[in-house]
């Protein structure tokens, strides 16, 4: 199941995409996509719906963030061996953990804005983890128990905030529009596994990024498990699980007012962004 939410921001509908591609509206049979829907009972219900028997969306209207609820986003550093490499930075002996603030997420092509004072505005295509139900210290052979799916996910970073200003990684992950997420969220059952997706990510046409989540360092079920150790995962809790090489960092290139950017993780849907200039 592929679940989805469209139209203008603050006022999205809940949709999903069926089989032949199009997208479906889910209006009729629920207010939103929250905790209610992707919860295992909730998904359980949806899954009895004839996408045949749902209106149809015309038109291409923007798509917002999938599914609502997220109380934080976690993210994991140099999960992978070669973007450690090209970071100079060492493979690390445990996941590296960071927070994203909510107010940075975003659709999936919403523009990217260029905050004020930026100078190193970077990309980095990652798998996104969304939590189902409640995760308190549990055991890696059940983490993934505990996931409603996954996503696309759009780690944008600046790296001069990140890494020169002092202090945590997160003043330079948690800017306004550095989280998009989607187009979808695709029930576990469609990601038989999730150490066996390609991602890729372009920029103005060029490929900057293309590996697989087989070359992660730590396993999604490892990652839901140890920072379940440490806090108490909600469902709608995104885990973003580290970016491949190819980064802008490790290119010596950074995104300018302008720029394009198309990525994607193979069956979670791809995104498209320009970058704009801060209001």
């Amino acid at each position: 199941m592929k679940l989805i939410r469209y139209g203008a921001k603050g006022r999205e509908k809940p949709g999903l995409i069926a089989a032949d591609g199009g997208l479906r509206d889910l209006s009729a049979h629920i207010a939103g996509i929250g905790w209610n829907e992707i919860s295992p009972a909730g998904q359980k219900r949806l899954c009895t719906l004839n996408p045949a028997t749902l209106p149809v969306v015309s038109g291409a209207p923007r798509l917002g963030v999938p599914f609502t609820g997220i109380s934080k986003i976690v993210g994991i550093g140099l999960n992978y061996r070669a973007h450690a490499n090209e970071a100079g930075m060492p493979v690390p002996t445990e996941p590296v953990m960071f927070m994203k603030a909510t107010t940075c997420i975003g659709g999936p092509n919403d523009p990217i804005i260029k905050p004020v004072g930026s100078t190193k505005l970077d990309w980095e295509v990652e798998l996104g983890i969304v939590i189902g139900r409640e995760a308190r210290r549990v055991a890696e052979t059940r983490a993934l128990d505990h996931v409603a799916g996954y996503c696309t996910f759009n780690d944008v970073s600046e790296r001069s905030f990140q890494l020169e200003r002092g202090g945590q990684w997160d003043k330079g992950k948690g800017c306004d529009s550095f989280g998009p997420i989607g187009p979808w969220l695709v029930s576990k059952d469609e990601v038989p596994d999730p150490q066996a997706l390609r991602l890729w990510l372009d920029l103005n046409g060029e490929r900057m990024q293309d590996s697989s989540t087989a070359d992660m360092v730590f396993s999604c079920a490892e990652i839901v498990s140890y920072v379940s150790r440490f806090m108490t995962l909600l469902p709608g809790d995104v885990i973003c699980t580290g970016t491949p090489q190819g980064v802008g960092m490790g290119r010596g290139r950074f995104l300018a007012v302008g720029d394009r950017l198309r990525l994607a993780v193979d069956g979670l849907g791809e995104q498209r962004q320009t970058v704009v200039a801060a209001a």
